[in-house]
């Protein structure tokens, strides 16, 4: 069910140069985002297999992860402004896929936490503190609003960033990955 979806999101966000990925996939402003987050959600209503609340849990989820790729990245896209989201459901199970091109979580954080190293402490510190790359805004509860959700409801992410995975499920593992541009989320029920 879930190969294509993740492939073709991975390989857009690896290349140097954002690899096409089609229409349906592409939302290159926050509007088009939450019009299909929208349209996800009344999907995922639909199938008698997947309990309601966690439909609105897991659109909860995909709308921070997405919403912080605009957030983030605003006036500062490297290379291509936007974000790959797409999504799948099938006998009761889901898989939500989104990426960006943008800075990742290392550089974004690095504004406000400049002893950070590498990508693994920056995951780690995303997931786990209250910590926000908006400063002087008070925020930073994204990412860990995130993390207890996916626990809430026992599914699993994979959130890729720079060169480092962290995945979650119902504590945290981060680990060195291949590198990718801007960040990658695999959200699976």
């Amino acid at each position: 069910m879930d190969n294509n979806l993740k492939d073709t999101a991975y390989n857009w966000v690896k290349g140097e140069m954002p690899a096409e990925i089609g229409e349906q996939y592409y939302c290159g402003t926050r509007d088009v985002f939450q019009a299909r987050l929208d349209t996800m959600v009344n999907f995922l209503l639909g199938d008698p297999q997947i309990a309601e609340n966690d439909v609105y849990v897991l659109s909860a989820v995909a709308g921070e992860i997405g919403n912080n790729s605009f957030d983030h990245n605003l006036g500062s896209w490297p290379d291509m402004p936007g974000i790959f989201f797409g999504y799948e459901a099938e006998s009761g199970k889901v898989i939500i896929v989104l990426a960006d091109r943008g800075q990742g979580v290392l550089k974004t954080l690095k504004r406000v936490r400049m002893e950070l190293k590498n990508d693994e402490e920056a995951l780690l510190t995303a997931f786990t503190e209250k910590l926000s790359g908006r400063a002087p805004e008070s925020r930073g509860n994204g990412l860990k609003f995130v993390k207890e959700g996916v626990k809430a409801m026992n599914a699993r992410l994979v959130f890729m960033s720079g060169k480092a995975s962290a995945r979650l499920n119902e504590g945290i593992e981060i680990s060195r990955s291949d590198e990718i541009k801007g960040c990658l989320a695999v959200i699976k029920n």
